[in-house]
């Protein structure tokens, strides 16, 4: 089916803490990009591409790539997805962000003009959910703790918290959220880069004793000796973020030991088809992975559901479920109960947009 028409819309959520901060920085709002694609026939697909600047992109910078590629996606076969892709790649280099957005809206499209749900482009469904881990904002201990406790009243028993490399501070706040959630929840570090490698070793040794699933990136993203040291030196799982920027990192790290686990992010690494390889690569490794977070409109979410719904190592919580802290969205569909996400029904992602009407009431309230 023909691509008859593409329209991007910038799209602006509101955080709900506006003073909402991690290691590598803090905003108010998260900002983004809806890709729609019309075929011939009207039937319509989204994607949702996300302006992440430690991943590369701006709102601008993003919105840019994205126009130059809408002629290039004109005029197409909607079920060329590696034709259109390849010509992307050969049309402008990285921009992972907003090909991931063009990727997803090709993928969503198809699914709905075959009248079948997104899963069904990857396999089929292993599972019908997966428990979702909620990020916990770098605060004062007690506050982190306070709202490690309104998350776990609400269902969650899956938490990350967010350190930023000043040790004695970072492990009073896995004390202190411990102390209050007691032992049944789950609880993983991002340290978003911001370690050395011996203060990682140091801080991780520590923390073990609060009994820590899993630590994200201690140290910086290009310090790959680095991270393997930290992996040898240390008894928790750790998982690369940063250093898993494309489908060629993930496999080196799969390669070369580098860590125990990736985390997989469809912006970061440019798609859902990209995603797809990447758990490949890592399964043939035997290297653990997981969908890492999906900051942005419940358009995205529902995408990285789908994935999730159909990879065989998908083991561990994912981070498919921040949208609840975000105000604005143009999308409905989904939502978390129990601390779980569902996967949606109906064909493509599952997804719709809201009515006018709809979207001006959410904006009032």
């Amino acid at each position: 089916m023909l691509i008859a028409g593409a329209e991007l819309s910038p799209c602006t959520l509101r955080k709900e803490d506006p003073k909402w901060r991690f290691a590598l920085g803090a905003s108010p709002v998260t900002d983004g990009v809806i890709v729609t694609l019309t075929a011939e026939s009207g039937v319509q697909g989204f994607g949702y591409g996300s302006a992440t600047p430690h991943m590369g992109a701006t709102r601008d910078s993003l919105l840019a790539a994205l126009t130059r590629f809408v002629p290039l996606v004109k005029g197409r076969d909607s079920f060329a997805v590696e034709e259109i892709l390849q010509v992307l790649d050969r049309d402008l280099a990285a921009n992972n962000q907003a090909k991931a957005a063009i990727d997803c809206a090709l993928h969503d499209l198809n699914a709905r003009l075959l009248g079948v749900p997104l899963h069904q482009l990857f396999g089929g469904k292993l599972r019908d959910s997966v428990p979702i881990l909620r990020i916990l904002a770098i605060k004062a201990p007690e506050e982190m703790a306070a709202q490690a406790q309104k998350l776990t009243d609400s269902g969650y028993r899956y938490l990350k918290i967010k350190v930023h490399g000043e040790m004695k501070e970072d492990v009073a706040r896995v004390r202190a959220i411990r102390a209050q959630v007691g032992d049944a929840v789950h609880l993983t570090i991002d340290a978003n880069q911001s370690y050395s490698v011996k203060d990682a070793i140091a801080a991780i040794t520590r923390m073990a004793e609060f009994d820590i699933d899993l630590v994200e990136q201690p140290v910086a993203a290009g310090d790959l000796a680095g991270l393997k040291l930290v992996t040898e030196s240390v008894p928790v799982t750790v998982e690369a973020d940063e250093s898993a920027a494309s489908v060629a990192d993930v496999m080196h790290l799969v390669a070369n030991r580098v860590v125990d686990a990736v985390s997989l992010k469809i912006p970061k690494l440019g798609g859902l088809r990209n995603t797809l390889a990447a758990a490949r690569i890592c399964e043939a490794g035997h290297i653990r992975y997981r969908m890492g977070a999906a900051v942005g409109s419940r358009l995205l979410s529902a995408h990285a559901m789908h994935m999730a719904a159909c990879l065989p190592g998908v083991d561990y919580a994912c981070e498919l479920g921040e949208f609840a802290r975000l105000l604005d969205d143009p999308f409905e569909g989904i939502e978390i109960e129990n601390g779980c996400l569902a996967l949606p029904d109906g064909a493509g992602s599952g997804v719709h947009l809201k009515t006018k009407e709809r979207q001006l009431k959410a904006v009032e309230s």
